[in-house]
């Protein structure tokens, strides 16, 4: 049967966290804060971006924005004129960062796309994952792509409406329980979740149980097996 596979981009696709990482240490040993270890510092950044990602949503420049901040909260020098302007350079490395496609993704969406409808559902700030998608060259696989600033339930309920899903034959493709897996269940559609060991700490939590189906694979090429 035919079947429409809603995918996640970002450390489903190609990765995506290790280059905030990345930035986060360099950050780190620039504050070189002389009392806080890395996770009371990364702390009082969750902390930040929670607060602003619900009004400038995500995205590698606001997430370099997030760290002037926390430096502005907890350096303990005077800050100089450049010190901003190298933290946001950061983030601006971040985007300019080679795709790395994540092994055994492009032939696995050639594979579906030839038996199911393919759609890619991403969160993010639209122009950077616009640019990502452009330059993933994995959009002649897909159908449809929507770019939203949440994925949550009613995001979820809302492109099944406007696609005229089938919420039975429909699954949601992801590694993060938070944006992929929890919302897509509750709105009653079904759900594959595809572990990524570096998924950001924010989006872990854990998975619920929803009206629809779950399976758990490995990694991404696996999912011929049931598809």
């Amino acid at each position: 049967m035919r079947q429409q596979l809603i995918i996640d981009a970002d450390d489903t696709l190609w990765e995506n966290n290790i280059y905030f990482e990345q930035a986060f240490e360099e950050f780190i040993g620039f504050l070189n804060h002389s009392l806080l270890s890395s996770a009371e510092i990364r702390t009082v950044l969750d902390e930040i971006e929670l607060a602003n990602i619900r009004v400038n949503g995500y995205g590698a420049r606001h997430f370099g924005r997030n760290m002037c901040v926390c430096y502005e909260r907890l350096v303990e020098r005077e800050i100089k004129p450049g010190d901003l302007e190298r933290i946001a350079d950061l983030a601006e490395r971040i985007i300019s960062q080679p795709l790395e496609i994540i092994e055994g993704v492009p032939d696995t969406l050639e594979y579906l796309a030839s038996r199911h409808d393919l759609t890619l559902f991403t969160k993010g700030h639209p122009e950077e994952q616009k640019m990502k998608i452009d330059r993933s060259g994995l959009a002649v696989w897909f159908g449809h792509t929507a770019i939203v600033i949440e994925k949550d339930k009613q995001s979820y309920s809302q492109l099944a409406a406007e696609r005229g899903l089938n919420a039975q034959i429909t699954w949601m493709v992801g590694n993060s329980p938070k944006s992929d897996i929890n919302p897509a269940l509750s709105a009653g559609l079904n759900a594959v979740f595809v572990p990524h060991a570096r998924t950001w700490h924010l989006e872990q939590t854990e998975m619920l149980e929803g009206p629809g189906r779950l399976i758990v694979v490995e990694r991404f090429a696996d999912l011929r097996e049931y598809f």
